[in-house]
């Protein structure tokens, strides 16, 4: 679906501020309110708009470890693959899983409570998967930054 400076202006308001109503996007935008409702919903109906969620602050809630962990998978095939991203569906504390080029198979990105809740995760959870072969685990010390943005400015070009 071609964007166009309208639909990425949009784009941009509902990703700084999910919760803006229809009008307030609209006046936002310099668009009628029936041609804003009317494209966000082509929007969503297209899959450019996923979904509207909230975001929790994770310390606040008592999430205060971060893990970047790398896994190897025992075996490279399609049925083992398949099993596997099941599985990390079903893991709550796997925030982000991507499947990588180069040494390592996949990239998780991890929420934890603190480290015996990771040791958990990883001893009970990742490494007792048959998949997975090993992994390598690096802990963010500290947010430098943080955004669920995706960078929009000259996509209409």
């Amino acid at each position: 679906m071609p964007l166009t400076r309208s639909d990425l202006t949009l784009l941009s308001l509902i990703q700084a501020d999910g919760a803006l109503s229809h009008a307030e996007l609209a006046e936002r935008a310099a668009m009628s309110r029936s041609t804003c409702w009317r494209r966000l919903n082509e929007l969503q109906e297209a899959g450019v708009i996923e979904r509207r969620v909230a975001l929790l602050d994770a310390r606040a809630v008592g999430l205060s470890l971060f893990a970047m962990t790398w896994v190897t998978m025992q075996e490279h095939n399609d049925k083992v693959r398949k099993a596997f991203e099941t599985f990390l569906q079903r893991v709550p504390e796997v925030l982000e899983a991507y499947s990588t080029s180069g040494n390592w198979d996949y990239l998780l990105i991890i929420a934890a409570r603190d480290m015996d809740a990771y040791d958990r995760l990883l001893n009970g959870t990742l490494l007792s998967h048959p998949s997975v072969r090993t992994t390598s685990t690096s802990f963010a010390l500290r947010r430098v930054k943080y955004t669920t943005a995706l960078p929009l400015d000259g996509l209409d070009k």
